[in-house]
């Protein structure tokens, strides 16, 4: 591998994934651009490159094992590695979602990008990862499938989408066992809170711009050797599961 470090982004065609790329080149990364949208992806990586980010694009979607396989092999071929990989690609899924009129179909769909999805793509990507010398896994959450803060009188989370926020309990999960199975490998695996951050997702009704939203996920990718591993983060700190 180069001594230039290599990450791979998910979703990051637009919104907070194109602002965690973005981040991550202005510190002299190369950066995979992974989305499945062949248009969005051409253009972003056309943006991130104007701007003099070192960007390639990665046709990938998540949803697809194949895909995934694929991205993986494309990755080694054309970057000779991988160091960071942040699994940001989510959807909200279908409304109404309160639990008693919300569509199995819609939780089902929903589980399968923003939990399965990272798994597929984790697995395919952990032997590249495993070469790395300061390899680090950040999977993108959010505070509102925290079941603290979700049970936490005085705390409103506000009309939170069952299947969305369940997705989120569910990857915090995953989050940790990754990092209980490769504690002793150097792989530093942490789940990110960006915030109420202003993106599609929720019709841009967040308060937070999607390059603040980006920043929780880029200091995860840059933690030092010996950094915490198996722990959920926003800007403020720890955030409990």
């Amino acid at each position: 591998m180069s001594e230039q470090r290599i990450a791979l982004v998910t979703g990051a065609n637009k919104g907070i994934g194109y602002e965690i790329a973005a981040g991550l080149g202005a510190l002299g990364w190369r950066v995979g651009v992974g989305a499945r949208d062949r248009r969005r992806r051409e253009l972003a990586v056309e943006r991130l490159r104007a701007a003099g980010v070192d960007a390639f694009g990665v046709p990938l979607d998540v949803a697809d094992d194949a895909s995934a396989g694929a991205a993986a092999e494309l990755v080694a071929e054309r970057a000779g590695g991988l160091d960071v990989l942040v699994n940001n690609a989510a959807i909200t899924g279908r409304t109404p979602q309160t639990p008693s009129t919300v569509d199995p179909a819609t939780v089902r769909a929903v589980v399968e990008t923003n939990v399965i999805g990272v798994i597929r793509v984790t697995n395919a990507m952990l032997p590249l990862l495993r070469r790395s010398a300061a390899p680090r896994i950040v999977n993108m959450s959010s505070s509102v499938g925290s079941l603290t803060l979700q049970t936490t009188p005085g705390v409103d989370m506000g009309p939170v989408p069952a299947a969305y926020l369940a997705s989120k309990t569910f990857l915090n999960a995953v989050t940790v066992q990754y990092a209980k199975e490769l504690g002793d490998t150097g792989i530093l695996v942490n789940s990110g809170c960006p915030g109420f951050t202003a993106t599609d997702l929720n019709g841009f009704q967040g308060v937070r711009t999607a390059r603040q939203g980006a920043a929780i996920a880029i200091r995860l990718a840059t933690l030092p050797a010996g950094g915490p591993t198996g722990r959920f983060f926003d800007d403020g700190g720890t955030v409990p599961w």
